[in-house]
């Protein structure tokens, strides 16, 4: 996106008066000082197995890390819709999924996090992903680290974060997601989206699309994702109209 062709994308919203920019990460800097700078040391001297899961997904996994460990702030995956305000929430991250005998959570994600500057969480996931790094394991560096991290120390003092059911950010799990894209076909499909637009639109912060699960997805009438773009979408086809549905 720092391009020129980056910046004729974003270009119609600066023009709203939307204040955002793209910038290439200067690793070298973002990762002084804390743990990712030995990471990055192998990697660029050749001393690391990269694995087969491709590199620039676990860049992003320790990039996204250190941008809020330097600065604070959220952090959002791009396949994220955005439904509230996140003012409220301070140190969080959200869970996944959660064991339906225990109510507590299985797993936690890194799709959306929300933390202050120096926070000492995010530096134990830094460190964790500096000396534990498995390039062959899809998720290793990414929601399993933040798993592993979170299950070692939420119960020890001085670390201060909140842990949000999964219908914060995940309201459907990536398995289910296709269910946000379909229409009614019967009475019962048409029950279970009522009800499950309700909750989200009461609950949820926000909606992961898992993007990998939905990108060849069809949005249709009278589902999910079509009613939040109605209302949501900065710049959507007028034909979205077209597969608005579902009742109130």
């Amino acid at each position: 996106m720092d391009s020129n062709q980056g910046r004729q994308i974003l270009k119609p919203f600066l023009e709203k008066g939307f204040r955002l920019t793209a910038i290439s990460p200067d690793l070298k800097y973002l990762f002084k000082n804390t743990m990712a700078e030995y990471w990055f040391m192998k990697l660029t001297n050749g001393d690391l197995d990269v694995g087969y899961v491709p590199l620039g997904q676990n860049l992003s996994n320790l990039i996204r890390l250190c941008l809020l460990y330097k600065f604070g702030g959220v952090y959002l995956d791009t396949d994220v819709l955005v439904l509230k305000n996140f003012s409220k929430l301070k140190n969080s991250i959200g869970a996944q999924t959660i064991d339906l005998d225990s109510k507590k959570w299985s797993r936690l994600n890194n799709a959306v996090m929300v933390f202050d500057k120096m926070h000492p969480l995010v530096y134990k996931f830094i460190e964790e992903f500096s000396l534990t790094f498995d390039g062959n394991k899809w998720g290793h560096n990414g929601p399993y680290l933040v798993s592993r991290v979170v299950s070692r120390l939420q119960d020890r003092p001085g670390y201060n974060f909140t842990i949000l059911p999964p219908i914060a950010f995940y309201p459907v799990n990536w398995n289910r997601v296709r269910n946000l894209f379909r229409g009614a076909k019967n009475e019962a499909d048409a029950k279970w989206l009522r009800g499950k637009f309700k909750q989200i639109g009461s609950q949820s912060y926000a909606v992961h699309l898992w993007n990998k699960q939905s990108r060849k997805l069809h949005v249709e009438k009278g589902s999910i994702v079509g009613k939040i773009l109605s209302n949501r979408c900065v710049f959507c086809n007028a034909s979205i109209n077209n597969v608005v549905g579902i009742e109130e």
